[in-house]
């Protein structure tokens, strides 16, 4: 870290301190998340720029927010065919595949891609969006660099949280622990919801008279499953507990979300601080943004919110944006440059600007300076979609550790220095920035991803 830069780091760090401290966690449109937009709209005032809230509504729980719930379906669906093998009871097999149909649409679409398809169905809360927007001297400006780190933190994942206790001695315990029963949990309730579907088809092509139900239903291959299936639904009701006890409900134990993502949220401000304390440093032309983002745990809401609400206006034409998601641990500083589920490719001009400044900097990765999101997704993708610029900036190691979305991830577990080095890597590719667009103009947006 460069000496002239630690007093921004100390800024970004007590930031991160602040949050983790002394509001604690910040789920998605909770009063947690509302005061660290309160906290930085004071700080952006501090030093000039008055702040824009950008409010809107947000389901927390209609996605990976509400992953319990697959758990309990899981369960009942479980019950529900001991009672309809042992009853005969052929009817509810019907009921059962269209719980499991209905749970796995929500699933894929919610969960996995981050659809809005189901959010009128889960209660709604308030989260928000607030921007400090810092111009040139004279105004002028040809291109827009937005800083972005979300405000929220995720529910408390306690698979990941009861690692812990393995973290020094018995570090493979801790992946089963986290992978072994979400992975066991998973398959359970796949397994029981598609056999019901199974049986419910079968039941009415039997009604229909095709002959290969009647060939099955009087073969010993379904004598056999169905005596199996005396006691594999209790299996996966077990299973599916595994998936309900994923998240805790419980807002007190929720992630303080130090690393994930008050680094992001602390980096941002103490680089427009930077920019405001230094407007000779203020790249030529250029506007910047910081963007504290809400409810990005809840499916990328925020980010949503704010590329469809500035799709028209000059906020997202020739926009560069700078996604800051977790910046702690020093080993694995890396570019996220795809979000594997939701399909999209991040910009590679912007891929190559920090692979460039991890080499100039000597920052030596596990990741190698590069990683795809291989679930969820980041504020990166919304972006990119919008014809937005865009890649996330993470020092985070990629694998499900004890503090990954626990209340186990503070500030104490990580140092300044790396926030500070974080903070040195965004003036840098910000430089690089600032020459591409000197060198080659406006080069058009993105082609928006499919």
């Amino acid at each position: 870290m460069k000496e002239e830069n630690k007093k921004y780091a100390r800024e970004a760090m007590s930031i991160v301190e602040h949050a983790a401290h002394k509001i604690g966690s910040r789920l998605p449109g909770t009063d947690g998340e509302i005061k660290l937009h309160e906290y930085m709209g004071e700080k952006l005032r501090e030093i000039g720029i008055e702040p824009k809230t950008e409010e809107f509504a947000v389901s927390p729980r209609s996605s990976i927010g509400g992953l319990s719930y697959a758990g309990w379906s899981g369960v009942i669906i479980s019950i529900g065919a001991i009672i309809a093998n042992a009853c005969h009871f052929d009817g509810l097999w019907h009921a059962l595949a269209a719980l499991s149909i209905i749970t796995i649409v929500w699933l894929v679409m919610s969960c996995f891609f981050y659809k809005t398809w189901f959010d009128m169905f889960f209660p709604q809360e308030i989260s928000r969006n607030t921007l400090g927007i810092l111009e040139p001297e004279d105004g002028k400006y040809d291109y827009t660099i937005i800083l972005s780190g979300h405000t929220d933190t995720s529910w408390c994942w306690r698979h990941s949280e009861h690692a812990y206790k393995y973290k020094d001695t018995k570090p493979v315990m801790g992946l089963i622990a986290t992978y072994g029963k979400v992975g066991f949990g998973a398959i359970c309730f796949f397994f029981i919801a598609l056999f019901s579907i199974f049986m419910s088809v079968a039941n009415i092509c039997d009604f229909a008279g095709t002959a290969w139900t009647e060939k099955f239903f009087a073969s010993q291959v379904y004598q056999n499953l169905m005596f199996a299936m005396n006691f594999v639904p209790i299996v996966t009701a077990i299973g599916s507990l595994f998936v309900v006890m994923w998240g805790d409900p419980n807002p007190r134990n929720a992630s303080r979300g130090a690393m994930d993502n008050a680094t992001g949220i602390g980096i941002s401000y103490a680089v427009i601080k930077y920019f405001k304390e230094h407007p000779e440093k203020m790249p030529k032309n250029c506007r910047i943004i910081d963007a504290n983002i809400g409810s990005e745990e809840a499916g990328l809401r925020g980010s949503m919110y704010f590329a469809q609400e500035h799709r028209f206006d000059d906020m997202t034409k020739n926009a560069w944006n700078i996604n800051i998601d977790s910046v702690a641990d020093k080993d694995y500083f890396e570019v996220v440059i795809k979000d594997d589920w939701q399909g999209v490719r991040f910009d590679t001009d912007m891929e190559k600007m920090f692979k460039d400044t991890f080499n100039e900097m000597g920052i030596q990765s596990k990741t190698n300076g590069c990683i795809h999101n291989p679930v969820g997704g980041c504020d990166s993708t919304p972006m990119t979609r919008a014809g937005i610029k865009s890649v996330t900036f993470a020092a985070q190691n990629p694998m499900l550790t004890y503090y990954y979305h626990t209340w186990r991830d503070m500030p104490e577990r990580f140092s300044e220095d790396t926030v500070g080095q974080g903070f040195d890597v965004v003036l840098s590719v910000i430089d690089k920035i600032a020459k591409f667009q000197e060198t080659n103009g406006y080069n058009g947006p993105q082609k928006k991803a499919k």
